[in-house]
């Protein structure tokens, strides 16, 4: 809110037009109230309050056209940034992010059969959970990489590199692996991100369109470049990782997802063991998209208590060892 409430201030400093609005105290006054009502009210209503602002300041003869246009794009652009996505929407935007992970990252493809068996592990995990269908289901592909790392997208899109399947010991290790980014879906948190990317976008749009309109530039074309960038935004927040209370918020449900599927919960501590030990010599990776494996290990040791499974480990050991 500190960076919305600073809007209008940013105007000043970008054209004259602007600076002779802010001589007349009663109509920053007024259109002050309208962007403080806005925030208090709604995110959401930025648009319309802003495009008011815009209208009152152009039939006052304090701002030409080109300026009130680009005010009340900006306003609606805050206001977009606060909508609700849909699962379409989430899929698609989730897809070109996995698009982008595959331009850095190769499929494996050469052992079908270890795809195939990773993706009935993620069946029973979803079908057991509280949100067993999204738009485009659920998809896990191995990425053939000696990287020890995983992804999520919002569109159901799983990655997990061979280097990370190589740290697993058992199917109850690798479930704790897939039940982590199921979680991350399960939990919008890619959705989260998204939402917070177009709120950075719109915050740009607002900039540049307030000077492109000073300089008499097209601000569609410029609009059109800041669109254009949403996929660099998301591969920076798939290189970056969630943050760190996301990461937690996951492994604690990963440990509910595995319960839920018959998995031994204790299989993502076990797993967490391993990338403990594995990730000093393995640079990048998991050491710089996620919490550090101790912490991880603490919190959901902490939890285990919570869950009562049948210990059924010994009857995945066979199909296990047939694909590792």
């Amino acid at each position: 809110m500190k960076n919305k409430t600073k809007l209008f201030g940013s105007f000043s400093c970008r054209t004259s037009t602007i600076s002779r609005l802010f001589q007349n105290f009663n109509f920053c006054l007024c259109i002050g109230t309208l962007f403080l009502a806005a925030m208090i009210l709604s995110c959401a209503g930025m648009g319309s309050v802003a495009g008011l602002g815009a209208q009152i300041a152009k039939e006052a003869g304090l701002i030409n056209e080109n300026v009130a246009g680009a005010i009340t794009q900006s306003g609606e652009a805050l206001g977009k940034a606060f909508e609700e996505i849909t699962p379409e929407q989430e899929y698609y935007i989730g897809r070109a992010v996995a698009a982008n992970i595959l331009t850095t990252y190769k499929v494996y493809t050469r052992e079908p059969a270890l795809t195939a068996y990773v993706n009935k592990i993620c069946n029973a995990i979803t079908i057991n959970s509280d949100r067993p269908e999204i738009f485009n289901g659920y998809h896990v592909n191995i990425l053939d990489s000696g990287e020890i790392n995983a992804f999520a997208t919002s569109g159901g899109h799983i990655f997990v590199t061979r280097g990370l399947i190589e740290c697993t010991d058992s199917e109850d290790a690798l479930a704790g692996v897939i039940a982590h980014e199921i979680a991350h879906i399960q939990l919008q948190h890619s959705l989260k991100a998204i939402k917070n990317s177009r709120i950075s976008q719109a915050l740009m749009v607002t900039g540049v369109s307030t000077a492109g309109a000073a300089a008499d530039m097209d601000v569609k074309e410029l609009t059109s470049v800041f669109n254009e960038s949403v996929k660099e935004i998301l591969n920076t927040l798939i290189n970056n990782g969630y943050s760190q209370t996301q990461e937690f918020d996951a492994d604690s449900a990963a440990l509910s997802l595995m319960a839920s599927a018959g998995y031994e919960p204790s299989g993502l501590v076990t797993m967490l063991h391993s990338l403990e030990s594995s990730q000093p010599g393995s640079p990048g990776g998991f050491n710089k998209t996620h919490p550090n494996p101790a912490q991880r290990i603490t919190k959901a040791e902490g939890l285990l208590g919570k869950y009562k499974v049948s210990d059924t480990r010994s009857y995945r050991t066979a199909r296990f060892a047939a694909v590792k």
